[in-house]
Formats: C-alpha cells, sequence, structure tokens
C-alpha cells in the first residue's frame, strides 16, 4: 500500500470535518519512532499530541493491558465495578495537587473531563456562569468548544455556543498583553455584565495548548486563586494536555504555590489508551447525585491497568527530571538557531512542552507561512512536528520523554537543518 492510496479512501470515507496534519499513514510505532506503511521511519515530535509520553507502546503499559485483556475487558464500572479502578483513584487523589481531601471520577475523553467538571462546578456552588480565557482549548463538544478562546475551526459553522459562558483576555506579554490587563479583563466582566456571584468557575490551562504553549503566569494564578475564594468560585485547572511528567512535573499546577479545586487530565494518563480523569476536593466532588456522573466507557479495564503502568514508569525511569533536561537541551538549540534566524522571536515552556515562535523578519506580524513550511519541510526529511497558535504560527515539540539519546540528537539535527532549508529558499 502508498500513503497516496490510503489518502484516496480516507477522502471518500471520512468526514472532512476530521483534520489531519500529515498524509503519513502509521504501519508500526516504537518509542520515539513510527514507521508507514511504506517503511519510510519518522522520529515523532508529536506523541500523539502529548498522549504517549512514556513512548509507543511501553513494554510496562502493554504488559498490563496483555494481562488486563485476558481477565476481562469491559464491565462498566457503574454495573460490576473492579478494585484497580478504585486504586488508581486513590493514586490521582494523592498527587494531584492540593492539601486537601479528594476524590476522582473517570471517563473517556479530555472535552468529557472538562464537561464534568463544569457539572460538578455548578453542582456544588448552585451557580451557572464559567468564565475561561481567550486561546484556552478546553475540547470540541458543545460546551468544551464554548469554553474554547478560538473561532476557527473550533467554533466555525456550529451555531450558537452555550450560555453563560465568558471570555477574558489571557496574559502574553508577547502579544501586549500582561496579567494586569487579564485581571482587567475580568474586573470589568464584572462591572458590565457578570455578577461575580453567579460565576461557578474559572477554568484555565496552567499552560495553553492549541493556543500557542503560552505558561499561565505565577502572578495571574495567584491572583484567580484570591479571586475564586473573595467570591467563592471554583479554580478549575485543565491539565489534559500538561499532565504526567510533560512540563517537568506531574502536573503542571505543581509549579506554582497554589492549587486548583478541580483538576482535569487525560492524554499522558494512560499511554495511548482512552481514559480521562477529573479530580477535586472531597466535597465538591460529591456535589452531584448518584447517576449524575459516569459513563459506560469510563474507566475501561484496559486504560486503568495502562494508567497504572504509566504512572510507575514515570516514577520508575524519573521521567519529570527527564523532561527538565530535554526541554532545557531543546530551548538551548533553538536559541542558538534563533540567533542567526530572526523570524523565530520567542523559545518558551517548562520542562519539554516547549515552543517555538515565527514573525515575519522584521517581527511585525505573525509567520504562519514560514511555521508551516518548516513542519513540511521536517517532515519531508523524516521528523513529525505540530504547529498551533492562534495565529498558526507556533511550532510545539511534544517528543515522547522516553525518546533515547541518539534519536534525540537526530531529530534536533534535522530540525536545524529544515529551518536552515526554508529560511534559505
Amino acid at each position: 500500500m502508498l500513503n497516496a492510496e490510503i489518502s484516496a479512501r480516507r477522502d471518500a470515507a471520512i468526514s472532512r470535518g476530521v483534520g489531519m496534519q500529515t498524509q503519513v499513514y502509521v504501519e508500526r510505532a516504537s518509542g520515539s519512532e513510527v514507521w508507514d506503511v511504506e517503511g519510510k521511519r519518522y522520529i515523532d515530535f508529536a506523541a500523539g499530541i502529548a498522549v504517549v509520553n512514556t513512548g509507543h507502546c511501553h513494554p510496562k503499559a502493554m504488559e498490563a493491558v496483555r494481562r488486563q485483556s485476558e481477565a476481562f475487558t469491559h464491565t462498566c464500572h457503574q454495573v460490576l465495578p473492579y478494585e484497580n479502578y478504585i486504586r488508581l483513584a486513590e493514586r490521582l487523589n494523592d498527587k494531584v495537587p492540593g492539601d486537601f481531601e479528594k476524590k476522582t471520577v473517570f471517563v473517556t475523553t479530555g472535552a468529557e473531563a472538562v464537561e464534568n467538571a463544569i457539572k460538578v462546578a455548578r453542582a456544588a456552588t448552585g451557580r451557572n456562569a464559567i468564565i475561561a480565557f481567550g486561546g484556552g482549548f478546553h475540547g470540541r463538544t458543545f460546551m468544551g468548544m464554548s469554553l474554547t478562546g478560538k473561532v476557527a475551526p473550533y467554533k466555525k459553522g456550529f451555531g450558537a455556543m452555550m450560555p453563560d459562558v465568558f471570555h477574558v483576555p489571557f496574559p502574553v506579554e508577547l502579544h501586549g498583553t500582561s496579567t494586569v490587563d487579564a485581571l482587567a479583563g475580568i474586573e470589568k466582566l464584572f462591572k458590565a455584565d457578570l455578577d461575580p456571584d453567579r460565576v461557578a468557575a474559572i477554568i484555565l490551562e496552567p499552560v495553553q495548548g492549541e493556543g500557542g504553549f503560552y505558561p499561565a503566569p505565577a502572578e495571574l494564578m495567584r491572583a484567580l486563586r484570591d479571586l475564586c475564594d473573595t467570591h467563592g468560585i471554583l479554580l478549575i485547572a485543565d491539565e489534559v494536555q500538561t499532565g504526567f511528567a510533560r512540563t517537568g512535573h506531574l502536573f503542571a499546577m505543581e509549579g506554582y504555590d497554589v492549587a486548583a479545586d478541580i483538576t482535569t487530565m487525560a492524554k499522558g494518563l494512560a499511554g495511548g489508551l482512552p481514559l480521562a480523569a477529573l479530580t477535586g476536593r472531597a466535597e465538591i466532588m460529591d456535589a452531584a447525585a448518584p447517576g449524575g456522573l459516569g459513563g459506560t466507557y469510563g474507566g475501561n479495564p484496559l486504560g486503568i491497568a495502562a494508567a497504572h503502568a504509566v504512572l510507575d514508569v514515570i516514577e520508575e525511569e524519573n521521567l519529570c527530571n527527564r523532561a527538565n533536561i530535554l526541554g532545557s537541551r531543546l530551548k538551548q538549540r533553538l536559541n542558538e538557531i534563533r540567533s542567526r534566524v530572526p523570524e523565530i522571536v520567542d523559545v518558551r515552556g517548562p520542562g519539554f512542552m516547549v515552543a517555538a515562535e515565527f514573525n515575519t523578519a522584521d517581527g511585525s506580524a505573525p509567520n504562519p507561512e514560514m511555521t508551516n513550511a518548516i513542519r513540511a519541510e521536517a517532515l519531508r526529511r523524516g521528523l513529525v512536528l505540530l504547529t498551533c497558535g492562534v495565529h498558526g504560527n507556533v511550532i510545539r515539540f511534544l517528543a515522547p520523554l522516553t525518546i533515547p539519546e541518539d534519536v534525540f540528537a537526530e531529530a534536533l539535527d534535522i530540525l536545524e537543518a529544515s529551518i536552515d532549508a526554508v529560511k534559505g529558499a
């Protein structure tokens, strides 16, 4: 089979609403490498969008899934429960930041985790309104895309969004928005449009994902915590993309001196199997009546087994520290390139959640054309990269944290060669 042949079949069979950044059809994958149906090898700097942080088909995770599959694959926890579901909840309750008693709910996707976090917040507070941030991404369900702070492609053409969702600016100094501006946006909202006593929650990503890998400033997080405490509002940390060692911490909120009331997670939790969760203050998580939360596939036994193995691997292989080492080396290399490529206007990100932002050579405007050209050139040379950002001018780097030294060095050489090739052209 050829990639082009499969692509033609895909166009005939799959909705065009499912976007694709490559036409590389994978046949197998291992660690940080993938091979397509034509036998070409690629180094994966996408990791399924921060899903396989522990690498493709990590032996420990695969063995855990194999053992579970030989026992049972599904009963629905609400019908016939199983102990390892409870044990994983206990582990997350212990590991999610916050010095308070916690409880957990398992679901299937990140968007579903966010949806349920909003349900819990509304049930616990008796309020409806939710505040989110421009540039944030929280999923493609109706509540998820309502919370998402980007119209195209996520909201375009889908009609009215969910009511009582309000957006304020997210602080990005590079784009002229400060923490002061963001907080002023909330105060303006409270004065003009929204009684703070109607607000159930404020939701944000500690590092914006699709929005451009912009870290939330520490002063913003502290101010939001104070604001929430003053008005009885819950703070929700969307850690769907930042979770599970990606930022140099198991959870990005460990890098702040305040804790969220509810944390959502998915992606890296189960090493490639669909599993998501929300963990929060016990009294808040108990606000919903029995039957109000859950789902047929929520906490599927195979995903639960894989997640236990992922947590073990992160600890045993010291992947939080590994993320910091890899991220530091990547940022150093990018900054070296930046010294002769003025289009790179920023290199940022905690741990191994790193991004490079590209503007025109004079710095006057975003440069999505160059950004996409670098992505395409790197793919041609065997390196899978992803773009993001409101303007499409950011390359994000999400390689597995288990990437071997020689493969990492090879990837950095391809990256530099790709940037030079596009710059030269």
